[in-house]
């Protein structure tokens, strides 16, 4: 059964974004400028629009802290828009195409885009991404790290083994960049792309990975399709705007390999190894991005995750008059020539509130202190085996 449940509420441009936290324990330690600091990194990252100098993210609790703890009720927090212009704000006359005007309206049966766009918008993911800094501050102290980066912007990709080669300097090396890559080589050529679709009024994707480590086995459930942590972290994950792709691992790569170069062979752990905490077993590989029958195997998740091109262009792109029928340029309203770091870091929320989710399925407690204890019967469990 699904333990933690989050909900948001908002426009783009309304008074501000809702959030609410049910199912979090009681006794967890808040640090509140941590949430400030990941709406802050959501808010970074070259390429990005007008609308990113407007505004300065800061999480309100309005519920469910005390003292600086949790209290194991509802958490409820508030993110005022500083853009709060909804009633003043013109209808667009046609439809923009990459975005939910057209089906959105054809959903309500009227001709407002603006009834549809303000939620549609990925401003709601601040919301998002401020739940899931809480999320963060739980499943840290059981050494678990979830960790986002860029790995190719407009076709160009960084080196396969980026997230290897930074080591213990991944954190520095992304706060680094102006695209929250770990491969300083790439810079300068996403720069220029950046700059060069920007003069050419377009605008690019891109592709960003998500990695989780110090994850115990046994995570998620092979009991029901909607139960395997595959379906939920994918189906997460495509809750972002404009995500077209996801994959685990080897992901579409193992579909081109026969059998014997996919699968993870199973051996034995050396006694002091990392991991030893859960368990003798261990893999020889991660093809299968630390998931198996929908469950974690003890190796770091893996999850890499595609961004097509923000549809809002200077240029313009094809469109129909409501009014007239006519062919028109579609409407442009002030947007990023990518986002695809910023999205990194909604991907990143999104895995978080997701493990975090799965991690209390398991290891279920209404307090902190009951939660320590299911961890540490699992870990005991996992080594007897």
């Amino acid at each position: 059964m699904t333990r933690l449940v989050w909900r948001t509420a908002g426009e783009s441009h309304g008074r501000g974004l809702v959030a609410l936290l049910e199912g979090f324990p009681a006794g967890v330690e808040l640090d509140l400028a941590r949430i400030d600091a990941d709406l802050a990194r959501r808010q970074g990252g070259y390429g990005r629009g007008g609308r990113m100098r407007i505004e300065r993210d800061h999480a309100e609790v309005l519920s469910g802290l005390r003292a600086g703890r949790t209290l194991g009720s509802p958490i409820a927090l508030l993110i005022e828009n500083r853009d709060a212009t909804i009633e003043r704000l013109p209808v667009p006359g046609n439809p923009r195409p990459g975005h939910a005007d057209l089906a959105g309206c054809q959903k309500l049966g009227m001709r407002d885009p603006r009834a549809v766009l303000e939620r549609a918008s990925a401003r709601e993911t601040a919301a998002r991404v401020a739940l899931a800094a809480i999320g963060r501050q739980l499943l840290e102290p059981f050494g678990i790290e979830v960790f986002a980066h860029v790995v190719e912007l407009g076709g160009q990709a960084a080196r396969a083994d980026a997230f290897e080669a930074a080591g213990g300097r991944r954190a520095e090396l992304r706060a680094q960049s102006e695209f929250f890559g770990l491969d300083p080589a790439l810079e300068e050529p996403w720069r220029r792309a950046v700059d060069q679709a920007r003069e050419q009024g377009d605008s690019l994707g891109g592709v960003f990975e998500v990695r989780a480590l110090g994850l115990p086995p046994g995570l998620g459930s092979y009991h029901s399709g909607p139960e395997r942590l595959t379906a939920r972290l994918g189906g997460a994950l495509f809750s972002i705007p404009a995500i077209k792709g996801v994959e685990f691992g080897l992901g579409f790569e193992a579909a081109r390999r026969p059998g014997s170069r996919v699968h993870d062979p199973i051996v034995p752990r050396p006694a002091g190894a990392p991991g030893s905490q859960f368990g003798r077993f261990a893999r020889a590989s991660n093809g299968a991005g630390g998931l198996e029958g929908g469950m974690t195997t003890g190796e770091p998740l893996v999850v890499r995750v595609a961004m097509k091109p923000i549809p809002t262009l200077r240029q313009g792109l094809p469109s129909v008059d409501f009014e007239s029928g006519e062919p028109v340029r579609a409407t442009y309203q002030r947007s990023d020539v990518t986002s695809v770091p910023a999205c990194s870091v909604v991907g990143e929320a999104m895995v978080l509130l997701e493990l975090c989710d799965a991690f209390l399925s398991k290891l279920s407690g209404d307090s902190l202190d009951e939660v320590r204890g299911a961890y540490a019967a699992h870990c005991q469990r996992l080594r007897e085996l």
